[in-house]
């Protein structure tokens, strides 16, 4: 990629799918990692290891939420390390990758 790094910071990418309930739960864990910025959106259905979850069903709502971050590298280990251990209760799935950010506005970080 021709843009350098007066435009684009390297990054890394967490992505957290988890029950709507986990979502304090998780949003306690990031506060004690001092996550600054974040991005919750609620109201995720699809198919994982807890079955299918859908969002619309009247009858049976099991909504998931999804969180996603972008920080740097140190930080992201940090969160992970944090993380790892809960994911059994939580349930859900975490990814991690590489990406970069667009600077522009303050980075919340």
């Amino acid at each position: 990629m021709a843009l350098g790094p007066e435009i684009l910071k390297k990054m890394i990418r967490i992505e957290i799918v988890v029950n709507e309930e986990s979502l304090d739960t998780l949003i306690k864990l990031f506060r004690d990692a001092n996550v600054r910025g974040y991005t919750v959106i609620k109201g995720a259905g699809g198919l994982g290891s807890t079955g299918e979850r859908n969002p619309d069903d009247y009858v049976l709502q099991q909504p998931n939420a999804v969180m996603v971050l972008a920080c740097e590298e140190n930080q992201a280990e940090k969160i992970i390390m944090l993380l790892h251990p809960e994911l059994k209760d939580l349930g859900g799935m975490c990814l991690v990758s590489e990406c970069h950010w667009v600077l522009g506005p303050t980075v919340s970080y």
